[in-house]
């Protein structure tokens, strides 16, 4: 599911694309995009991008004395931006901005799961705190002066996912920031939180006397958590291949080997009680949900190099492009396929068939049945 750094490179991405790009007309939707109609419609206009949390602006301005309009995006599970050729459209394409060329290009909002959309306007979704990439210092205060909110009586993973005071951050960030820290899930957000407020009063009393080129050093050496939740996603942003740009077809594997908890073998993992999946290392902590049991992701096995390599038929040949055409899937992708498959299992189990009668029952009915039919004049009771 895209996070505060999938959605800042993909502010990233349009700005660098469509920065001299010159778009035209009105804005295309598709029948099924989860979104109003966007009354606008130039002659001449540019796009422009700007992130915040797991939100990002559009602005289409004209190239003249029109009126400029927004449009705010939250993206889902599978939202994202690509510039490409208007005749090659891409599947799930909801939204499509036109450019001036010959032949003209289209950049599209694409999102195979629908659960992204967006709205007219250039207001934040009301209730989302400071973001964690861009506003770093406003995002700390906001979480260390309202302690006292009952969203910090819940597990600090449960925490982590709240956007009035981590916004930007969900699943996979939050595995990744407390494994750093070797906290457990499931300690009790305030706890951990109070602690850090405790330290960085004794830091600033010693950090004084200190250049701020020591002050960065010494923050780099021992992050805390709200460190953490920008310094994290900074590293995604910061890799020397964008790990989630749109035409690398590789990057979800760049990805994978980035993380070092989320969907990493070894790792333990338990539901949280809003049903999403954390993944650990060692004990989940006191508030651990009950009646689970951790379970552990083991690595696949690895190919016995000696094993002969099997022969592959014309018909396999055949079949095979169907089968690369499948993109990999998503971690939550993955999560949520699990789940369906689950519910489906226990579906069936509620439609079994009730359990075989035994030997007595089945005579005892069967002589029931000879009697009632005597009765109507259907015939006579057979001895049985």
């Amino acid at each position: 599911m895209p996070e505060c750094p999938e959605l800042h490179l993909a502010g990233r991405y349009i700005n660098e694309a469509c920065g001299e790009v010159v778009f035209s007309g009105g804005v295309e939707r598709s029948a099924v995009g989860r979104g109003p109609e966007v009354p606008f419609c130039s002659e001449a206009y540019r796009i422009s991008a700007t992130s915040r949390g797991k939100e990002l602006r559009l602005t289409l301005a004209p190239l003249g004395p029109a009126a400029t309009q927004d449009l705010v995006f939250r993206f889902g599970m599978s939202g994202s931006f690509r510039l490409c050729p208007a005749a090659q459209l891409p599947r799930h394409a909801h939204l499509r901005f036109l450019t001036q060329e010959s032949p003209p290009r289209a950049l599209c909002f694409i999102d195979a799961r629908r659960f992204g959309s967006w709205r007219l306007g250039d207001a934040w979704q009301l209730g989302r705190g400071p973001c964690v990439l861009s506003e770093y210092q406003a995002f700390r205060e906001n979480v260390l002066k309202n302690l006292d909110d009952k969203a910090f009586d819940k597990p600090i993973c449960e925490a982590l996912l709240n956007q009035k005071f981590f916004n930007g951050i969900g699943n996979y960030l939050r595995a990744e920031i407390l494994y750093r820290l070797k906290i457990p899930p499931f300690e009790k957000a305030r706890t951990v939180l109070e602690a850090l407020k405790d330290q960085e009063q004794a830091r600033r009393k010693k950090n004084r006397s200190l250049t701020l080129s020591k002050k960065l050093k010494m923050m780099r050496e021992n992050p805390d958590l709200l460190e953490l939740c920008h310094t994290v996603p900074m590293e995604v942003i910061a890799t020397e291949k964008n790990l989630l740009d749109p035409d690398h077809s590789d990057n979800y594997a760049a990805f994978k080997n980035w993380l070092q908890c989320y969907l990493v073998p070894g790792m333990s993992s338990l539901r949280d009680r809003n049903g999403r999946t954390i993944w650990f290392q060692g004990e989940p902590g006191p508030m651990a949900p009950k009646g689970q049991m951790p379970r552990k992701k083991h690595a696949p096995p690895k190919a016995d190099p000696e094993t002969p390599t099997p022969k592959v038929t014309t018909r396999a040949l055949k079949r095979r492009p169907k089968t690369a055409a499948k993109p990999l899937k998503s971690a939550e992708e993955e999560e949520v396929a699990d789940r369906q498959r689950k519910g489906r299992a226990h579906g069936r189990r509620k439609a079994t068939a009730a359990p075989a009668l035994s030997e007595p029952e089945v005579l005892v009915k069967a002589r029931r049945s000879c009697r009632t039919a005597a009765r109507r004049g259907r015939g006579t009771a057979p001895a049985v």
